[in-house]
């Protein structure tokens, strides 16, 4: 476009840009740009987590490995650790209290030992999972990648850890007078429920420790009181004896108490079905399910939050 000036000379005026008027998102749409860090659909988010199983085993590997490498028993300290905290709680406990309520030592010790070991399994995951953003924000903000792999990472190499001083467990177990016998493969499915349970534990408090940090300074005292209401020292079942059936019924369907007590029948022998709560595997499914789920859910529903600030 051209007009005439006064000097009889002409002048070009500018071509009107033709994103003149539009707003930033139609601008977005017109060049196919996409919000950094945007959240994917659910479908998509989990295929996306599922290209990066690789990386998640190989993260939980490595800090596996460098959990204790500063320390000259390495890692021998995923055993000693659980084992001298069974130790202080049976000499607390056992010793001290008669925890055991009638249950004799080749029972009471193996008994507690399994609880110790499987809610420290629950304890780290959910310890490590609320420092999963906040303790990675270098890595949160240098690479883009599904934001779940970090806690469900942090969740695997606490399996591991598990793994490993199951090998001590099962040796106390065999060691006051169990036998391996069929109810031994129930482990199996026992240990799957209860990774799922504390990778969803460990997504919710991964979302809610990127906000609240400070969280994290709560959540030992939280735990210790869950511990203490689980029944890792005693039997809910012989301490609540004459109390309200409903109050026993309450304490046993406590989701650590479901799956410590589903590893102690599985295990101990003449730790029987009496001590479970009724239709227990259907109990321990749901709890495993629903926290999975719902963690899952819960956290990828603030994906795109993620290291912002």
């Amino acid at each position: 476009m051209s007009e005439t000036t006064h000097d009889g000379g002409i002048a070009v005026s500018a071509v009107p840009s033709p994103d003149e008027g539009l707003t930033a998102a139609q601008l977005a749409a017109r060049y196919g740009l996409a919000v950094s860090g945007a959240r994917p659909s659910l479908v998509e988010y989990v295929r996306q987590l599922w290209g990066r199983r690789h990386f998640i085993l190989a993260f939980s590997q490595a800090k596996l490995t460098a959990q204790y490498s500063q320390a000259k028993l390495g890692q021998l300290w995923q055993v000693a650790t659980p084992l001298l905290n069974a130790a202080v709680y049976y000499f607390i406990f056992g010793v001290i209290l008669h925890a055991s309520r009638g249950m004799s030592q080749d029972i009471y010790i193996p008994f507690l030992v399994t609880g110790v070991f499987t809610f420290t399994f629950t304890q780290s995951s959910i310890m490590t999972g609320v420092r999963a953003i906040s303790g990675n924000l270098g890595l949160v903000r240098a690479l883009h990648f599904p934001r779940a792999s970090l806690p469900i990472s942090f969740a695997l190499q606490q399996l591991q850890q598990l793994l490993f001083s199951m090998i001590v467990m099962v040796a106390v177990v065999v060691g006051f007078g169990s036998r391996p016998g069929l109810s031994w493969v129930l482990v199996v499915p026992i240990l799957f429920l209860l990774f799922l349970f504390n990778t969803g534990l460990a997504l919710i408090v991964a979302r809610m420790g990127a906000k609240t940090p400070d969280l994290a300074q709560l959540l030992p005292f939280i735990l210790r009181t869950w511990m203490y209401m689980s029944g890792v020292m005693f039997s809910i079942t012989k301490m609540m004896e004459g109390r309200p059936e409903w109050a026993r019924t309450l304490l046993q369907v406590n989701p650590a108490t479901v799956f410590m007590d589903l590893m102690r029948f599985a295990l101990i022998d003449g730790y029987g079905a009496a001590n479970l709560p009724p239709h227990v595997w259907a109990v321990a499914l749901s709890w495993a399910l629903v926290v999975f789920a719902g963690g899952f859910v819960y956290f990828w529903k603030a994906e795109e939050r993620y290291g912002r600030g």
